[in-house]
């Protein structure tokens, strides 16, 4: 007897030294069973006593229990996770829009570090960094048993010190070596000009505290430098990895004058939320067309999915990354936080996000040599212990559920469809982000945007809900 009454103890201090309390423990008891919830938590209590009497090295109790808080979570997805005190100051700090480190968003697979998207103006992105690159080593140390928050800190730090990444990368039989400087990111998450002095273009690399605002400047110095010739506006969402939830409502806000923006469905019902549109465009019914790939996740799909729904705006490129799924950060006093997923995200039409993507209503290929199955490699689908998405499969859905409603067709000037070139031409001279007529995508969306110029903004429709 004294024996449980030991191990009981001894669930008790680990869980409350940063997992649950009293209370959630005697909930969670009365969810699941109580005799088989006590059985798992003396399972832990005894195996946290085994490790403590019998590892080789003497162990500190709190990186034992926060390393299992963090294996609990990472287990459910790839986005759920256990963040200390420090990290969530720098998570924290990150969505004010200014931290330390390299300037890339990352996940893990296969136990590297899978590089989501290089930020604009970084050190990852002046260095080469593409998305879809594995760092599988940090200063020559293996990554793999590492947890995504172990890597992440190890790529922070001090303004002007070095760290060399290794780098797996697909069409390269050898790895990649980069020695990259750390520095302070301040992303410029929102930039704009103006194409041929009659297209305006807007590029959103992130979803912080400080891009609505952003676009609303940007949009102003465009009718400035364009005035009456503007005939229509390009935003660019390529390889942007999303950010918060707020703003990207904010911004599809900005587009639209009624109508839903996004919804969301939790485990239950009653926790389903719903955005709606207030009356305002900032862009007064121009034509705008929206550019996505692969690396465009989360928040920019909730833009492109909100704007296409409602036939706001065209949608070229790639389809999207297919993140659709929503965490919460679950504050714990004292101790950090835990992020954790709790819905899943839905355009306006009732389509689910998740694993599937935002399908552009016309693609069109950065490269030629961007093949449809390795493009797909680099999605949420293929993350191990990605949530599927409920609206797949045997016709099963989500309790309370409704079937999308299909989307009607773009509406452009007759035989302007049949203009739009899908793939750069041979011969084509490389991608040189500072040379915009290499950009084959931009290049489409321009001659796209001049031909829908004096038609009807696709926009102009009732909401599709």
């Amino acid at each position: 007897m004294k024996g449980r009454v030991r191990t009981v103890a001894a669930v008790t201090a680990a869980f409350a030294a940063g997992i649950v309390v009293g209370p959630m423990v005697a909930a969670w008891a009365q969810e699941g069973g109580r005799t088989e919830t006590y059985r798992l938590l003396n399972l832990f209590g005894d195996v946290f006593e085994r490790v403590r009497a019998e590892y080789v090295e003497p162990i500190n109790d709190r990186d034992a229990v926060e390393n299992a808080i963090n294996g609990m979570l990472t287990g459910l997805d790839p986005h759920s996770s256990y963040l200390n005190q420090r990290s969530y100051r720098d998570m924290q700090v990150q969505t004010r829009g200014e931290f330390g480190g390299l300037g890339i968003e990352v996940t893990q697979e296969g136990g590297y570090i899978k590089v989501i998207s290089p930020i604009d103006d970084t050190p990852a992105a002046r260095a080469g960094v593409r998305p879809g690159d594995l760092i599988t080593h940090l200063n020559g140390s293996s990554v793999q048993g590492l947890t995504l928050q172990e890597a992440v800190e190890q790529m922070r730090g001090e303004r002007g010190t070095p760290i060399r990444l290794t780098i797996r990368r697909e069409g390269t039989e050898r790895p990649v070596e980069l020695t990259l400087t750390r520095d302070v990111i301040r992303p410029q998450v929102v930039r704009f000009r103006v194409e041929g002095g009659d297209v305006g273009y807007i590029r959103i690399t992130s979803f912080n505290e400080q891009t609505e605002a952003g676009l609303r400047r940007a949009m102003q110095a465009i009718r400035q430098q364009g005035g009456a010739s503007l005939k229509g506006l390009i935003l660019d969402l390529r390889n942007n990895p999303g950010g918060l939830l707020d703003q990207a409502v904010q911004v599809a806000d900005d587009f639209l004058d009624q109508g839903e923006i996004v919804s969301t469905r939790a485990r239950r019902q009653e926790d389903a939320q719903r955005w709606n549109a207030k009356s305002g465009d900032i862009a007064q019914g121009l034509p705008i067309i929206v550019l996505i790939n692969g690396g465009s996740a989360s928040a920019s799909e909730i833009v492109a999915g909100a704007l296409q729904d409602h036939r706001r705006a065209v949608v070229l490129g790639v389809k999207s990354f297919g993140k659709g799924s929503v965490q919460t950060v679950m504050p714990i006093p004292g101790q950090g936080a835990i992020r954790l997923t709790t819905a899943r995200y839905y355009t306006p039409s009732g389509r689910s996000i998740q694993a599937t993507g935002i399908e552009p209503d016309f693609e069109v290929r950065a490269t030629r040599e961007e093949p449809t199955t390795a493009s797909l490699r680099e999605r949420e689908a293929d993350l191990r212990r990605a949530l599927r998405n409920e609206a797949q499969g045997q016709g099963q859905r989500q309790q309370g559920t409704q079937a999308a409603v299909p989307l009607p067709p773009v509406n452009l000037p007759p035989g302007l469809a049949e203009r739009i070139v899908k793939l750069p031409a041979e011969g084509a001279p490389a991608f040189d982000p500072t040379k915009p007529e290499t950009d084959h995508q931009l290049q489409q969306a321009l001659m796209l945007m001049r031909g829908m110029a004096g038609t009807q903004a696709p926009g102009r429709r009732a909401a599709v809900r």
